[in-house]
């Protein structure tokens, strides 16, 4: 999908091209390119006479591959940006290409970005600079928008996740922790603890990005400082993912203790029973030898009798337990 984003009278307006014609009878300042078919990328060559590389989206994490500038003068950015899906929170990598050097390309001044799928920072600014006339002026505005949607959309995910393990909190605390309940929050608190880290690589990743649009000189004073304030919302950030942290390392501490509890109880139960059934089986061995000298084996109800004697047996133990405490 081949989109084209163009200012008119401040405010920012999308148009999706379906042809090579259609794409020359705008001036963008953004086009972002989603899942682009080979065709796609031909059009984006033929008219701006850029080459979109074919491993733009590459993992490659080292800063000297993410971040770096042609000789054309193609600035080449590559970043990571949060999509927090609750069955399958990930990070989608965008390439972005900016030329803001070789004026005789149609490309100058336009941003360009490439990704797989849809991004929730991408969909963020575009809501928000249909609304607010003169958000972006240009294209170094609207990368540094997506960078701070991007931080905005991350700190909107932390409390997500610090309200998800409320609930798993008010769950563990409770008087009555069953085993399915403890695994059912234990569950929950992983989906919370991996999310929680992904945040934490995107902040770590996106502070990256900024710090290199910095030192290229290429941001304006009032563009350095949005980007400065982007660096010091990234910094907040990384406190709350660490308090988070923590509290998902006393969470899962306290549920797993919780588990053990319950696993003593069964124990403690089996080990009360073998105790008090010791005596009874003293009493069964005893009259299973058939002694002589017992007088109750000749009488009419001998046997009745010993068993009585072993239910006794059985019954004292319980009971001193139960009147000790050590049986509830």
């Amino acid at each position: 999908m081949l989109n084209i984003f163009t200012l008119t009278n401040g405010r920012l307006f999308q148009e999706e091209i379906e042809s090579l014609e259609e794409l020359s009878q705008f001036r963008p300042i953004w086009v972002d390119l989603e899942d682009p078919t080979p065709e796609e990328k031909r059009w984006i060559k033929q008219y701006y006479g850029l080459s979109i590389p074919e491993d733009a989206m590459d993992e490659d994490i080292e800063e000297s591959a993410r971040f770096y500038e042609e000789d054309n003068g193609e600035l080449h950015i590559r970043s990571d940006f949060l999509v927090a899906d609750w069955d399958e929170p990930r990070q989608e990598r965008v390439a972005f290409i900016l030329n803001l050097v070789n004026e005789n390309l149609r490309s100058h001044g336009v941003l360009f970005s490439i990704h797989d799928e849809s991004v929730p920072a991408f969909r963020l600014l575009r809501m928000r600079a249909r609304r607010m006339p003169g958000l972006l002026a240009d294209a170094k505005e609207v990368l540094l928008k997506l960078y701070d949607g991007d931080a905005e959309y991350s700190a909107d995910t932390l409390e997500g996740i610090y309200d998800e393990l409320e609930m798993a909190s008010k769950k563990v605390l409770s008087d009555n922790v069953t085993d399915s309940l403890a695994s059912e929050v234990l569950a929950a608190i992983a989906r919370q603890e991996d999310l929680n880290g992904l945040i934490r690589r995107n902040v770590m990743d996106t502070r990256r990005a900024v710090s290199f649009l910095m030192r290229s000189k290429m941001l304006g004073a009032e563009q350095f400082d949005e980007a400065r304030q982007i660096l010091r919302d990234l910094d907040s950030l990384d406190g709350h993912t660490t308090f988070l942290f923590d509290k998902i390392n006393f969470l899962m501490d306290a549920t797993v203790g919780f588990i053990n509890i319950n696993q003593n109880r069964i124990i403690k139960l089996f080990s009360v029973a073998s105790v008090a059934l010791l005596p009874p089986t003293l009493v069964a061995s005893i009259y299973g030898m058939n002694f002589k000298a017992m007088p109750e084996l000749d009488w009419q109800y001998g046997y009745a009798w010993a068993i009585g004697v072993m239910v006794c047996s059985a019954l004292l133990p319980m009971w001193y337990f139960r009147h000790r405490g050590w049986l509830k």
